[in-house]
């Protein structure tokens, strides 16, 4: 069959484009493109959804046997050609060219030429041919995988991925700060937008090299004055700045995350740099032993099932049992002074007593009997006993409770015969001491051998005012400077 071209402008046109796409893609590594052209780039997400449309219209009206408009092919046609030439422009941005944003380009290349033939072939009046009708179908599947990786490009690897509750890998024992938190928190919270796919502001954060080495606006980490790094400047603008990093739409780092980033840098932004290799008083220390802890609805969800009846009968006028969270079946119990004290009030709990995770006893006369309830209660995290006549001999029971976070005994008999005890409770992070027994001397021998627990003694009239009415609220500084949540 004899080809004759069309003289007409929209065939020396769809030539035109398809010959430099071509060229494109052959000559890309030598290719500099010129500022204003390669803004062009910045277009190809506004326009790629109308080619796909017009693509998927044509397709279906031509295989129901009716012909094609040649207006709307003539339209696809070129719109698909200078979306794919658009979308290499913008690809010309990237430093580094990651796997999936290889077969985006060539997949959106393949298939604005398969469009192309598409039209030449119906110039030759062979719209309703076999041969075209099976390059309908290979059109609509590259369209499909070009849409697919587009999506990857931009949304993640991981888009389409079923919901999981947990973000980061299960962390090691003795992690390297870098490989194992701060990448981990990157992947979670920034590589959707800085990968070698994407690299919004040419900045790409799938190495070490290039966090640091930053993109558009200079060099991200700086560690001569870690304070100054513009990684760490993004982070702390309000969320509604332009230049927050991640934007205001995007999943936020929580506090947590940007402050071990921040010690991270301050450290100097180290691969190489093990938790076992810092002091325990260095605030690096916490807050990966903080992240490493469970998250509470996970840790939470191998709990006995309570019955409904026992909770019921227990509940008093002076004693109030809650759930912690919906989901799971962990208690707050929190005991009233009632006119007539007695120690079954506590130990009746008995049922319970693994499903407790806080437990304020506040004020009661508690006495031995008590003490060794709870420490029946393996899983408890928050123990308020301040206020009690417990002395150093009754709260000996308690050194079993490995998970104990948070312990209150101020104005109470305890002293420095319980330091060593203090001492042996792994997970404590925070005891409260302040009109207890124990000296400074004590609390400093203490946080010698415990320098990450935060051991408070000194609260102001104030605060300790607030502190007693609102007692099952959770103390959060350090020492003198003291505010409640």
């Amino acid at each position: 069959m004899t080809f004759t071209l069309k003289k007409s402008w929209s065939d020396a046109l769809v030539l035109g484009l398809s010959v430099f796409l071509v060229f494109c893609l052959i000559f890309e590594p030598y290719i500099e493109l010129p500022e204003l052209v390669g803004w062009l780039g910045n277009w190809h997400p506004l326009i790629l959804h109308f080619p796909i449309v017009l693509l998927v219209v044509a397709v279906y009206v031509n295989l129901v046997h009716k012909k094609i408009s040649s207006l709307l092919l003539t339209i696809a046609t070129l719109t698909v050609l200078i979306t794919a030439i658009t979308g290499f422009f913008l690809s010309l941005g990237s430093s580094e060219k990651g796997d999936i944003l290889f077969w985006h380009q060539w997949l959106g290349a393949g298939l604005a030429l398969l469009t192309a033939l598409w039209y030449w072939l119906d110039n030759q009046k062979l719209g309703q041919h076999k041969v075209t009708k099976g390059l309908q179908l290979s059109i609509v599947l590259t369209t499909v995988l070009a849409g697919h990786f587009g999506g990857m490009v931009t949304h993640g690897e991981d888009f389409l991925a079923l919901p999981s509750s947990n973000s980061f890998e299960e962390i090691p024992e003795n992690p390297l700060i870098y490989k194992h938190i701060v990448a981990s928190i990157i992947d979670d919270k920034c590589a959707s937008c800085h990968n070698p796919n994407k690299q919004k502001g040419e900045y790409s954060m799938s190495s070490l090299k290039n966090l640091i080495k930053g993109g558009k606006t200079g060099k991200a980490i700086d560690k001569e004055h870690p304070k100054e790094s513009e990684l760490l400047k993004r982070l702390h603008l309000p969320n509604a700045d332009e230049e927050h990093m991640p934007p205001q739409e995007k999943k936020q780092l929580t506090s947590i995350e940007i402050q071990l980033i921040e010690e991270w840098v301050r450290l100097g932004a180290s691969d190489t740099l093990q938790l076992n290799q810092l002091k325990n008083d260095q605030p690096l220390v916490a807050l990966v032993n903080n992240l490493m802890r469970p998250d509470a609805k996970e840790k939470w969800t191998k709990l006995p099932k309570v019955d409904k009846t026992i909770l019921s009968g227990l509940n008093s006028d002076y004693l109030t049992i809650k759930k912690l969270a919906s989901t799971s079946e962990a208690l707050s119990i929190n005991l009233f002074t009632s006119p007539k004290y007695e120690a079954t009030l506590i130990t009746n709990l008995a049922p319970i007593a693994q499903n407790i995770i806080t437990l304020d006893l506040s004020g009661i006369p508690i006495g031995a009997k008590e003490m060794e309830f709870i420490a029946k209660c393996i899983n408890l995290e928050i123990l308020e006993i301040d206020k009690t006549p417990v002395t150093d001999r009754d709260i000996i029971p308690i050194k079993s409770l490995s998970k104990l976070r948070s312990l209150k005994v101020y104005d109470t008999k305890v002293s420095d015969e319980s330091i060593d005890l203090f001492k042996g409770l792994s997970s404590l992070e925070k005891l409260y001491v302040k009109g207890s027994a124990i000296s400074a001397e004590g609390i400093s021998s203490l946080q010698k051998e415990r320098p990450s627990l935060v051991v408070i003694g000194d609260i102001d009239a104030e605060i300790k005012t607030y502190f007693i009415e609102k007692d099952t609220v959770e103390i959060t500084t350090k020492k003198e400077a003291i505010s409640p949540k």
